[in-house]
C-alpha cells in the first residue's frame, strides 16, 4: 500500500510503498478513503519523536472495512462488517513506542476505537471528528467532570454548585477544532442533565456568527483580542467567573487568561502540559487537569527522556463508549455530534507534506498569495485529503 512515511534521520516525508497492515483478532482493518490534519502530525513530522528509522505519519482517518479478524467474525456489532462505514484516530508517529499511522490506504484498529458514521456525513467531514471530539469528550467529561449522556465517568456537577445557580462554562478558542467539538458537549451535557448551562467563548468576531448558531449555540461570545474580554466573561457569569473553564489552545497566556475567569473552587480543564504550552503553572489560582487525548487508545505511550504513560483501562473504556455513542444514531439518521468545518485539499498523500503541512505551520509563503483558494488560511475549518 501507498502511505506517507517520515524519516526520521533526515526529517523527510515521502510517499512510500510499504507491506499492508494485517489486522489482530479484534481488529478491523479500514480502507482509508480520507484524513485529516492535525498540529500533531506536522510537529512530529518537524521535530521528529519516533525513535524508529521510519513511520507512518497520520491520525485521523475515514473509510471502509475491508477486512475483519478472526474474533469478529460473526460478531453483532456494525463496526465488524466488511463495507462499514467508520472513522476513528490512530498515534501515528506520536510517541517513541511504534504505532500505526492513519495517512495510507490501510489502517488496522480495534473495532470498538471506531464509530460508524451517519449516511449524511461524507467521509471527508468524518476524518475531522475523532481525534478533536476526543479529546475534547476527555476535557468535559473526565476532566470538567460534567454530566455524560454516554458514560457514567462523568455523573455530577460541583457540590458547592446550589440546585437554582446558573452553570456557567467558559471555553477560550471556541472556533478551534477542540473548542468546537467541545460546546457540542457542553450542550449535550445540558440535556443530559437537564440543568441550564450558560455558555460563554472566546474567538474571532469573524466566527462568532457561527458560534451562536445551532449546533453551538453560545450565549455570550467575546473577541479574543479585546484586551478588555476577560472582565466581560466574569460579568457575564454572575461576577466571580465561571465555574468551569476550557482553553482549547493551551499555549503561553492563553491559559492565564482563563485562570483569570474562573470562579474560586472552580474546574479548569486544559490539553498541553506546562512545558509543552510553555506556561508557569505555580501562576495559576486554579489548578488545570490535563491529560494525553492518546491515553484513550489503551495502549503504552512512550516520550523522549523515558517519560512513559502507562496503558489505561478506564481511559480505553471512556473512549469506547464515546465512539459507540457517536455511532448510536446510525440507524434513524441522527447525527450525534457534528463534524468540524471542513477544507478539502485538491491531491492526496503527496500534498500533503508541502501544501497540508505549510498551512499548519503558518509559514507557507503561498497562505499570503492565494487567500480566496485552498491555500489561503485557515481559521474554523479542518484539512482534509481524499485518499482513495
Amino acid at each position: 500500500m501507498r502511505a506517507l512515511v517520515l524519516n526520521t534521520v533526515n526529517k523527510s516525508t515521502t510517499v512510500q510503498d510499504v507491506p499492508n497492515p494485517e489486522p489482530g483478532p479484534k481488529e478491523i482493518l479500514v480502507r482509508v478513503r480520507a484524513v485529516a490534519l492535525n498540529h500533531v502530525d506536522y510537529m512530529n513530522a518537524v521535530k521528529p519523536l519516533a525513535a524508529q528509522e521510519k513511520r507512518v505519519l497520520g491520525s485521523d482517518f475515514a473509510g471502509e472495512v475491508a477486512q475483519v479478524g478472526e474474533d469478529l467474525v460473526g460478531l453483532d456489532d456494525p463496526r465488524a462488517k466488511v463495507g462499514a462505514r467508520v472513522s476513528g484516530f490512530v498515534q501515528g508517529a506520536s510517541s517513541v513506542n511504534d504505532r500505526p499511522g492513519a495517512f495510507a490506504e490501510y489502517v488496522a484498529i480495534d473495532y470498538d476505537l471506531t464509530w460508524n458514521i451517519p449516511d449524511k456525513v461524507s467521509f471527508e467531514e468524518a476524518a475531522s471528528v475523532s481525534l478533536g471530539a476526543m479529546t475534547a469528550a476527555q476535557g468535559v467529561f473526565e476532566r470538567l467532570q460534567l454530566p455524560s449522556p454516554f458514560s457514567e465517568t462523568g455523573v455530577s456537577e460541583q457540590r458547592s454548585i446550589r440546585e437554582d445557580e446558573p452553570v456557567s462554562v467558559f471555553i477560550y478558542g471556541a472556533s478551534s477544532s477542540v473548542g468546537l467539538y467541545a460546546a457540542q458537549l457542553v450542550r449535550l451535557s445540558e440535556k443530559t442533565s437537564d440543568r441550564k448551562i450558560r455558555l460563554i467563548g472566546a474567538a474571532s468576531p469573524s466566527k462568532h456568527a457561527l458560534l451562536y448558531d445551532a449546533p453551538y449555540s453560545y450565549d455570550l461570545l467575546v473577541d479574543y483580542r479585546d484586551p478588555q474580554w476577560p472582565e466581560a466573561v466574569r460579568k457575564a457569569a454572575g461576577g466571580e467567573g465561571a465555574q468551569y473553564a476550557i482553553d482549547a489552545i493551551s499555549q503561553g497566556s492563553t491559559v492565564e487568561q482563563t485562570d483569570s475567569v474562573i470562579k474560586s473552587g472552580g474546574k479548569f480543564a486544559i490539553f498541553r502540559a506546562p512545558a509543552a504550552g510553555n506556561f508557569d503553572i505555580a501562576k495559576l489560582k486554579t489548578k488545570p487537569i490535563f491529560g494525553a487525548v492518546w491515553e484513550a487508545l489503551g495502549v503504552e505511550v512512550q516520550y523522549h527522556g523515558g517519560v512513559t504513560i502507562p496503558a489505561n483501562t478506564k481511559a480505553r473504556a471512556f473512549g469506547a463508549a464515546l465512539y459507540k455513542y457517536l455511532g448510536s444514531g446510525v440507524e434513524s439518521g441522527q447525527i450525534k455530534l457534528y463534524p468540524n468545518p471542513v477544507r478539502v485539499m485538491p491531491g492526496g498523500l503527496e500534498e500533503i507534506p508541502s501544501d497540508g503541512f505549510g498551512l499548519l505551520s503558518g509559514s507557507f509563503k503561498a497562505v499570503q498569495q492565494d487567500q480566496k483558494g485552498h491555500l489561503g488560511p485557515v481559521s474554523g475549518e479542518k484539512i482534509v485529503y481524499v485518499v482513495s
